[in-house]
């Protein structure tokens, strides 16, 4: 057994991610002694060493059981205490882990008020907030951690705004109940709403029941809870103050289908547009999901007002959704062809339209895109387009990345936040232009990306950190780039953020493919087989 080697007083992160890297190009270059040193720490290892694997190697021959737990203890020593109790809070309450929280909280009591900026709501805010619609039991408890919750609010967690606002948004109705029952919940006609507390509703009304604004706001509150009682009694609050609503419900639908169709849209949109804007850009959006191009051009013309300039988020919205689908760029020239205002006004924040045609293998689309976009200038999208020369000259002698900070998602807090990417690095950079170049088949760039620095094993995924594996599960054609992940070693076994499944399982479970599933259970099975063999291997005496 090796004895394990001392971590330095101030110990550098960076200089313990380039031993890691080091150890990873000895192995591939056939050095025995790396080899060696891989084999000792990781069993059944079979080269090429992973990145992944190399930080492994590293953090154990320094006597720590993984990587994570090194990275902690470089904290610690850095004086980087709060920053560090913060990472191992989000990790307690993703693992729904209460005894660890509740330690956490006992050891640094000023978590309790921590919050990352003005717009975070800290701990309470990781523990109810929802990456997708938290509207039934199941989908709250996958996506919500109502124990750690509680234990923060008994704690005397500082409960901001946005949190509160959050329940509603996520329509998490178990959160809600329990901030109503802590008394945490602001009493407001919106809240009242939400809850279903019709008395409520009605006595708040009766104070001030002329701002529609308001009421436009709880009643879609009411909607999006299901509580058609007080819908139904505030959509008639909402058109005795616009009786024009009424006529447009009736002409069109019947109460009870309005109601339904609000059920799902933001109740911040319903507030500031009106239910029968809302309503309209709901039918909208459905017929594009539904692949219903004919419907879709006659709703846009009946309905031009959506083609104006004050409707350009709903314009880039659609664009968006329709990026995202292989076989929706039909509906992206079908409304270029109306002439939106899109065409001649950008909304006043960056599309993710581009951004997705790359994640999602839909390169096709950069045309139609391209009337209204430019594709940005950097390594990740040269990467994801193919152009390996741009890639190269991205690089300086010394195989850094030129101009850090123009590259996506260096540049690009939101897509680095769902990832969990919080602290912008060059590696991130290197890593989703290994992902755009691998998951629209440019293996000729992803090699030489590979070659400097790539990590095959990122958590990298479309919204929640996972692996390019995991991604390409749910991509059409992608058969060439799974093979081309496998056979240089991707790691089979990274289980992704939120359900902690491989990619075979998400191609079992989530995407119903058993052959998908059963070629990859083939692909570890044989690799593992592989492992033994070399470890039973009789080895060549020195």
């Amino acid at each position: 057994m090796s004895i394990p080697r001392s971590l330095p007083a101030r110990p550098s992160l960076e200089s313990l991610r380039k031993q890691a890297k080091k150890l990873a190009r000895d192995v591939a270059a056939g050095n025995a002694d790396a080899l060696g040193r891989a084999r000792a720490q990781v069993l059944n290892l079979d080269p090429p060493l992973t990145q992944r694997n190399a930080q492994l190697v590293i953090a154990r021959e320094y006597g720590f059981a993984g990587w994570q737990e090194l990275t902690a203890e470089v904290g610690r020593r850095l004086g980087k205490g709060l920053e560090w109790a913060v990472a191992q809070a989000e990790r307690a309450i993703h693992d729904n882990d209460v005894e660890a929280l509740k330690a956490l909280l006992a050891e640094y009591p000023e978590l309790l008020s921590w919050r990352a900026d003005d717009s975070h709501g800290g701990l309470l805010d990781m523990a109810t907030s929802a990456f997708g619609d938290a509207g039934d039991p199941e989908r709250e408890r996958w996506f919500t951690r109502a124990a750690c919750a509680e234990l923060l609010i008994d704690a005397g967690a500082v409960v901001q705004p946005g949190v509160c606002e959050g329940l509603l948004r996520s329509r998490a109705r178990g959160l809600l109940q329990l901030f109503h029952r802590k008394g945490l919940l602001p009493r407001t006609l919106k809240f009242h709403a939400a809850l279903g507390d019709l008395a409520s509703v009605r006595a708040a009304l009766a104070a001030d029941g002329r701002d529609r604004r308001s009421v436009n706001e709880a009643f879609a509150c009411a909607c999006r809870f299901s509580h058609d009682d007080v819908a139904k009694w505030l959509l008639e609050r909402s058109i005795a103050l616009d009786p024009g609503l009424g006529e447009r419900i009736d002409g069109r639908t019947n109460r009870a289908s309005f109601i339904e169709a609000l059920s799902k849209p933001d109740f911040a949109q319903v507030a500031e547009h009106g239910p029968w804007a809302v309503f309209v850009m709901e039918q909208v959006s459905r017929m594009l999901y539904g692949n219903e191009l004919a419907a879709f051009v006659r709703e846009l013309e009946s309905e031009s007002w959506l083609l104006s300039d004050a409707w350009l988020d709903f314009q880039n919205g659609l664009i968006e959704t329709a990026a995202c689908n292989r076989d929706r760029g039909q509906f992206i020239s079908a409304l270029l062809e109306l002439a939106p205002a899109i065409l001649r006004h950008r909304p006043p924040y960056p599309s993710r339209a581009i951004e997705w045609a790359l994640m999602y293998k839909n390169t096709h689309l950069l045309p139609v895109l391209t009337r209204i976009w430019t594709v940005p200038d950097d390594l990740p999208h040269a990467a994801g387009l193919g152009n390996l020369e741009r890639v190269k000259q991205w690089f300086d002698s010394a195989g850094a990345i030129r101009d850090l900070e123009s590259h996506y998602p260096y540049n690009d807090g939101r897509a680095r936040s769902h990832l969990r990417w919080y602290v912008p690095t060059a590696q991130q950079v290197l890593d989703v232009a290994f992902a755009f170049a691998v998951t629209n088949g440019h293996f000729d760039v992803a090699n030489f990306l590979l070659e400097h620095g790539a990590d095959i094993d990122t958590r990298w995924s479309s919204h929640e950190p996972a692996s390019i594996l995991h991604n390409l599960v749910f991509i059409p054609g992608s058969g060439d780039s799974m093979r081309y992940l496998v056979e240089r070693g991707i790691d089979l076994t990274i289980k992704d953020y939120r359900w902690n499944a491989t990619a075979e399982g998400w191609a079992r479970y989530a995407l119903r493919d058993e052959g998908l599933a059963a070629w990859l259970a083939e692909q570890q099975r044989r690799r593992e087989q592989r492992g033994r063999a070399q470890a039973a291997a009789p080895t060549e005496p020195s």
